[in-house]
C-alpha cells in the first residue's frame, strides 16, 4: 500500500477557494435558470433545498450490492520440491547464466551444489487471486495462472464461507480456468455480457487484492482489442480501474452488473496499480468455459502456417493496395492448407468472407472454429485473389519441430553490397540444409540489418525466385531493379520460424 503525502497548504488552499468559487457558480446558475432565490432570512434553507433536488452524479451501490456477492477469493496450495527449484544434477543452470554465477559468488566455486543441498525437503507454497461463480450450482471461472499445478484450490465466498474447489479444466492460451464448488445449488452467480463495452464506459473491477477480498474499484475503459504480447489469442479489452495483485482472475462489470471480462494482467513498472490492466473479454470467456465444461479442455481448429504480418513494404511487393492480411511464410507440409494449395507467399485476405486484418486476426478466426469444420480462405497470388477451401486440423499443444542453429564453415563468402550481407550456398554451412545461402556476415549499417537479418540467417528467395549461391541473389537483386521496385521481398529461415522480410534496394 502506498502512504498518502499530505497536500502542501497552497494546494489546499487553492482547492478550499475552488469548493468556494463552484458554490457562487451554482448560486449563479440557479439565480440564471431556475428564478431569483427570494433575499430573505431563509435564502440558505431554500439554496440547501433545491442543491438536494439536483441529480447526484452517478455511484456504484446498488451495483456493488447486485454482483458482489458472487465475487469469490481464490486461494491455492501447492507442494515446491526439488525439482521446482532447480536443486537436481551435477549443473542446475546453465553456464554463466545468472543464477550460476549467483552460486559461484557465494561459495560453490565451480558452479555446482553440493550433495547435501541438492535435495531439501519439500515445502507448501500458497498463492491468492480471485474468481466469480457464474451458475448457481458452483460452477466459477478464475485465471488459469491461479490454479495452474496447485495440489489444493479453496474459495471464500463474500459471506466469509470457505469452500474446496476441483479444478475442471484450464486454458493457458486465454490464461482462462474453470472450476467447480460442489454441496450447493444456491450460490449467488453473474453473467458474462452479452455485447462489447465502448471505449469510454464505466467499469468496476472486483476482487481480492493482496489478500484484502472483496474490494471495489472504478475507471473506465481505455482501449480495445489490446495485444501485450502474451500469445496469439491477443484481445484484451484495457482498463484503467485500479487491480493489483490478487486481483487476478476477478470479473470486471458493466454499469449493469454484467461481466465484461476478467482481469489478468497489469502493466506497472512498479509493482502497484498505475491505471493500466488488462481484462479478457466476455465473448472468450464465453466460448472457452463451455468447452472446458464440456470436455474440460479447448481445442481450436488449425490450417498448419506461420504466417506475418503485411506491411506497406512488403504489400508494394506483392501488388496489394493495404497492408492488410496474413503473409504465409510457411506452409506445414502435412498441414491442411498445404494439402489445399496454399503456398508460401501467399496472403490471407478472408475467411469464410470475413475480411482478415492482420495475422493475428487470421490465428483468430481460426482458432475460434472446431476442427473439422470447413474454412473457405481468401488467399492474394500474383496480383489476383483465389479461393481455397479447407477441412481444419486440430491446433496441436506443442510445436514438434525445432530449429538447428547453423554453425560457421569457415569459408569467408561472397558480398551482396547493396543489400551488405555476405553470404554462402546453405551446403557449405552444418546444420543449414541444402536450399538456400546463409548469411555469414551482415554489415551493422547496411540496408539488411536495418530489417533485422542477422548472420546464421538461411535466404531461401528473393524476388519470388529460389536461390542457390550468391550470384542468384545478385540476378534477382538486378530484376527488380530493372523493373523499378524499391524494395525486394526476401524469403528465410530465422531461428525457429521461416518470414518475409522486405529490404530497400541500394544503389548500384
Amino acid at each position: 500500500m502506498t502512504a498518502s503525502v499530505p497536500a502542501p497548504k497552497s494546494r489546499i488552499l487553492s482547492a478550499r477557494r475552488l469548493v468556494l468559487f463552484a458554490g457562487i457558480a451554482g448560486l449563479s446558475a440557479t439565480v440564471l435558470l431556475g428564478g431569483v432565490l427570494p433575499q430573505t432570512a431563509n435564502s440558505a434553507l431554500t439554496a440547501v433545498a433545491y442543491a438536494q433536488g439536483v441529480q447526484r452524479p452517478m455511484g456504484f451501490a446498488d451495483i456493488v450490492d447486485k454482483v458482489k456477492p458472487a465475487v469469490i477469493s481464490v486461494r491455492v496450495k501447492m507442494t515446491n520440491g526439488p525439482k521446482m527449484m532447480g536443486f537436481e544434477g551435477d549443473m542446475p543452470f546453465p553456464p554463466n547464466s545468472q543464477m550460476e554465477r549467483f552460486f559461484r559468488r557465494f561459495g560453490f566455486p565451480d558452479g555446482t551444489i553440493p550433495e547435501e543441498r541438492r535435495n531439501p525437503r519439500e515445502h507448501l507454497v500458497t498463492g491468492q487471486g480471485s474468481g466469480f461463480f457464474i451458475s448457481a450450482d458452483g460452477f466459477a471461472v478464475t485465471n488459469n495462472h491461479v490454479v495452474d499445478k496447485a495440489d489444493t484450490v479453496e474459495v471464500t465466498a463474500d459471506d466469509g464461507k470457505t469452500y474446496t474447489a476441483k479444478v475442471i479444466g484450464t486454458d493457458p492460451r486465454t490464461d482462462i480456468a474453470l472450476i467447480k464448488v460442489e454441496g450447493r445449488s444456491d450460490f449467488p452467480y453473474v453473467k458474462l455480457a452479452d455485447k462489447a463495452p465502448r471505449i469510454g464506459d464505466w467499469v468496476l473491477a472486483v476482487g481480492n487484492p493482496f489478500g484484502l477480498g472483496g474490494t471495489v474499484t472504478a475507471g473506465i475503459v481505455s482501449a480495445r482489442g489490446r495485444d501485450i504480447g502474451a500469445g496469439p489469442y491477443d484481445d484484451f479489452i484495457q482498463i484503467d480501474a485500479p487491480v493489483n495483485k490478487g486481483n487476478s482472475g476477478g470479473p470486471t462489470f458493466d454499469v449493469d452488473g454484467n461481466v465484461i471480462g476478467v482481469n489478468t494482467a497489469i502493466f506497472s513498472p512498479s509493482g502497484g496499480s498505475v491505471g493500466i490492466a488488462f481484462a479478457i473479454p466476455a465473448p472468450t470467456v464465453k466460448s472457452v468455459v463451455a468447452q472446458l465444461k464440456d470436455s474440460g479442455k479447448v481445442t481450436r481448429g488449425w490450417i498448419g502456417v506461420q504466417i506475418q504480418p503485411v506491411t506497406a513494404e512488403i504489400a508494394d511487393n506483392l501488388g496489394l493496395k493495404t497492408p492488410q492480411g496474413a503473409l504465409v511464410a510457411e506452409p506445414q507440409s502435412d498441414g491442411p492448407a498445404a494439402k489445399a494449395g496454399i503456398k508460401a507467399g501467399d496472403v490471407v485476405t478472408a475467411v469464410n468472407g470475413t475480411p482478415v486484418k492482420d495475422a493475428r486476426d487470421l490465428a483468430k478466426q481460426i482458432g475460434s472454429m472446431a476442427p473439422g469444420s470447413t474454412a473457405k480462405l481468401t488467399v492474394w497470388r500474383n496480383g489476383e485473389e483465389k479461393t481455397f477451401s479447407m477441412a481444419l486440423g486440430e491446433l496441436p499443444n506443442q510445436r514438434e519441430a525445432r530449429a538447428m542453429t547453423p554453425e560457421s564453415s569457415g569459408r569467408e563468402g561472397t558480398d551482396v553490397p547493396r543489400l551488405g550481407l555476405t553470404v554462402v550456398p546453405a551446403g557449405q554451412v552444418a546444420g543449414s540444409g541444402s536450399d538456400g545461402v546463409v548469411v555469414t556476415q551482415v554489415d551493422p549499417n547496411g540496408l539488411a540489418s536495418e530489417q533485422g537479418v542477422k548472420t546464421g540467417d538461411v535466404i531461401l528467395e528473393v524476388g519470388g525466385k529460389k536461390v542457390a549461391n550468391p550470384s542468384d541473389v545478385r540476378s534477382a537483386l538486378k530484376d527488380a531493379q530493372k523493373d523499378g521496385k524499391r524494395s525486394i521481398l526476401m524469403r528465410m529461415k530465422s531461428g525457429d520460424g521461416t518470414r518475409f522480410v522486405a529490404v530497400p534496394l541500394g544503389k548500384a
